[in-house]
């Protein structure tokens, strides 16, 4: 297996597919299935409010400003595609980290 499909780098950053939980409890960013990382979120799918919540989880998560995650596709879904702004070799890192060591 070469990775997980949950990431993959892009010219400008990193396309991620997320699979979110809206009240869930505490804000959480982990390792899903190889397709998608898992979003436990404490905001409730209403008026965009889980959606800027992930935003802001996944900037926080890899360390860029919250303008820099832009929702691509499945805004009112529960698997979104989000893309990250900035070095794709350092945010495919921080994706790999997330998913710990691979057997």
């Amino acid at each position: 297996m070469i990775g997980p499909a949950a990431w993959r780098a892009v010219h400008d950053g990193l396309a991620i597919a997320v699979r979110v939980t809206p009240r869930g409890g505490r804000d959480a960013l982990t390792a899903g299935t190889p397709e998608h990382f898992a979003a436990r979120l404490a905001a409730a799918p209403v008026d965009g409010a889980a959606n800027a919540g992930l935003v802001a989880l996944v900037a926080k998560t890899f360390g860029v400003p919250k303008r820099a995650v832009t929702i691509i596709s499945g805004e009112t879904a529960r698997l979104k595609r989000l893309h990250i702004a900035g070095d794709a070799t350092v945010l495919a890192e921080i994706a790999s980290a997330l998913y710990g060591p691979r057997a």
